[in-house]
Parts: structure tokens; C-alpha cells; sequence
């Protein structure tokens, strides 16, 4: 699961669903603040369960500060809110809570499954599920895993990169020019969604359960009170916005011209 966003209603959904299906281990990719009203519930609740963490992106933000490069924001009143919401869950936040935060790695492995927030190169990068082939393949080799598991977007889906061939000419050190052929077996990237911010067209918060036996993803869909939570984003003095477009299962209508930017700072 991915993206809490501070919403502890959903959060408390979904770790129901998931103890209705049996599952072993439950893995979070991060961003477990920002946006949301309940960041304190949210992380206590995480750390209470030992549930192995990744930092995300407004992870980050909270320990280190808020990212400000320009590629940050769509536009400059998303800017605006952005900074609000920053400020809000800096002063909210606890200082055993942000300790966690601070000492949450960047990714981590289990066998041939690797786990990130953004993409294995940083927690801004989208791995949208259009990105080119290459690309969506150099991402997963770089972790050495088979499937990669990532967040951020707040869209759920499976993208399976199969029977892949590169073919790569070089020159060697005597300028003959040389030819290689090489085959990537079958890897995937399995984006997760989002649990407290869903942004696919509807306000249920989403997760995924993988079999790794069968090697089969099954992508869930809770529905909660999400009414509760938009109602604590506007009494907490959050922008009004956040609330509008959780009830809704939507991003706002401002997007980044260039979505799979990755943030340099």
C-alpha cells in the first residue's frame, strides 16, 4: 500500500481488508503524511504494526523541508496549497513521528521483489503507466528484482514488460564496430495506488495483494467513511480543495506539463 496522506479512516479500512484476506506480510510505500488531517494517527499506527516502510516523497519534505524547485508544482496556486498543507503537518507532527520518518530507507528488497515509492532513481519521479518500454525496463533492472512495486501517482495498475530484446552496437577499443543481443525476461511494475488520496475516479482507497506463489495481483478497492476525513481536512483549517477532490477520487484539474520530471535538488 502507498500514499496514507494523513488519512487514518482509510488507512483503518484497508489494514481490515487486508487482515480479511490472510496475507503474510504488508509492505507501505510511503507518504504516510501530507494532505490529510491525521498525520500522528497514521504514523503511530504504522510503527505500531512494524509494517517495513519506505520514505515518500512528503516524507521527505517533513524531515528535510519543503521541496521548493520549480518542477514541484503544477502551477503557482498549487504551489500555494501545497505550501499550507506542508506547513500545517510540519507544526503537527511529533517529534517521535518524525524520528521515524528521518530513518525510513529509500527502497529495500524481498527476494526478487523490490519496493520504492516513485521510481528506484527518486520519490518525484512518476512511473506512469505509459512511460516508454525502455525506460519502464531500465527502472526495474536497476533494482535487481523482477517486479517492482511503486506509488506516488495515486492510480493503481500492472504493466508487464515481456519478451523484450535489446539490441546494442558499440565500438571497442581497436573502433571495430561491434553488435550484442540481449533478452530481459518477463518483469513487471505493479503501481499501487493510493489508500488516503485515491486519484483513479472514485474515493475508495486502493491497494494490492500479490501472490507470490501464483505470482497473480489482485488490485483492491475499499470503500470507508471518507465523508469523516473531508470534514477533519476542512475543521483543521487544510485547504477546502483537498477535501473536494478526495470526495471525488480525482487530482485537481492542474497537472505538470512533464509528469515524469525528476526533481534534481
Amino acid at each position: 500500500m502507498s500514499c496514507i496522506h494523513g488519512n487514518y479512516e482509510a488507512l483503518d479500512a484497508v489494514l481490515l481488508d487486508i487482515d480479511k484476506h490472510s496475507c503474510d506480510k504488508i509492505f507501505c510505500l510511503g507518504d504516510l503524511v501530507g494532505y490529510g488531517p491525521y498525520p500522528n494517527a497514521v504514523v503511530a499506527q504504522i510503527r505500531s504494526l512494524d509494517i517495513p516502510t519506505v520514505a515518500g516523497c512528503w516524507d521527505e519534505d517533513v524531515v528535510e523541508g519543503l521541496n521548493a524547485c520549480e518542477c514541484g508544482f503544477p502551477s503557482v496556486l498549487a504551489e500555494k496549497r501545497g505550501k499550507l498543507a506542508h506547513e500545517w503537518t510540519d507544526k503537527e507532527i511529533y517529534p517521535e513521528n518524525r524520528e521515524f520518518l528521518a530513518n525510513l530507507p529509500q527502497s529495500f528488497k524481498e527476494e526478487n521483489l523490490a519496493f520504492v515509492h516513485g521510481s528506484p532513481h527518486s520519490n518525484h519521479e512518476y512511473l506512469l503507466p505509459e512511460l516508454d518500454a525502455f525506460v519502464a525496463l531500465e527502472r526495474v533492472l536497476s533494482t535487481d528484482a523482477d517486479v517492482l512495486f511503486c506509488g506516488h501517482t495515486h492510480v493503481p495498475y500492472v504493466r508487464t514488460l515481456d519478451r523484450i530484446n535489446l539490441q546494442v552496437r558499440f565500438k571497442d577499443y581497436e573502433a571495430t564496430e561491434k553488435e550484442k543481443n540481449f533478452h530481459a525476461p518477463l518483469k513487471q511494475i505493479i503501481n499501487v495506488g493510493s489508500v488516503g488520496e485515491p486519484r483513479h475516479g472514485r474515493p475508495n482507497a486502493t491497494y494490492v495483494i500479490y501472490d507470490t506463489d501464483a505470482q497473480a495481483v489482485i488490485l483492491r478497492e475499499v470503500p470507508y467513511d471518507y465523508e469523516k476525513t473531508c470534514a477533519a481536512i476542512i475543521e483543521k483549517g487544510l485547504p477546502a480543495i483537498f477535501a473536494w477532490r478526495l470526495a471525488r477520487g480525482l487530482e485537481f484539474a492542474e497537472r505538470a506539463d512533464d509528469p515524469t520530471h525528476v526533481c534534481t535538488r
